[in-house]
């Protein structure tokens, strides 16, 4: 059963998703990416708990995504809307690149983009992107297995 915390997060991501794209599609309105920015990192912590956004966001091998993740969120606030927004997706990417192949993988057996994925163009881009080494997906290397162990390791 899903907790109220994890259903109030997802709304709140929900939310914010919405208007940092309301905010991207009015010519990077300052207002509108500081709430979505807000909003996001509320839903963040309220979908996963405190001490596990606490760990997610003080890793050291994470030190550079977190920087230019932040550093792009006080830049949004001081309304440096478009600069900011540029440096939040690059702390996003690095923070979050190595679950992209794993989204990948899974939507492959999706029946309508599946196909998408399963081109070889596009299994090439994801089999390097997030760090991943290589290999097919799910194969040693492919960051499919380093996911399995941060999973138990918590």
């Amino acid at each position: 059963m899903v907790s109220d915390n994890t259903k109030i997060g997802t709304a709140l991501m929900f939310l914010g998703f919405t208007f940092l794209f309301l905010g991207a599609l009015f010519l990077f309105d300052s207002t509108l990416l500081a709430l979505g920015d807000v909003l996001f990192l509320a839903g963040l912590t309220f979908t996963i708990g405190i001490p596990r956004t606490v760990r997610f966001f003080s890793r050291k091998d994470r030190l550079r995504g977190i920087l230019a993740f932040f550093g792009g969120f006080a830049l949004v606030m001081m309304r440096y809307g478009l600069t900011g927004m540029v440096l939040q997706v690059y702390g996003l990417v690095y923070l979050f690149g190595q679950f992209f192949p794993i989204a990948a993988a899974s939507l492959r057996d999706v029946p309508v983009v599946g196909a998408v994925f399963r081109m070889e163009s596009v299994e090439r881009f994801f089999r390097g992107f997030g760090g991943g080494g290589g290999g097919e997906w799910g194969e040693e290397g492919s960051g499919l297995e380093r996911f399995g162990e941060e999973r138990m390791g918590e």
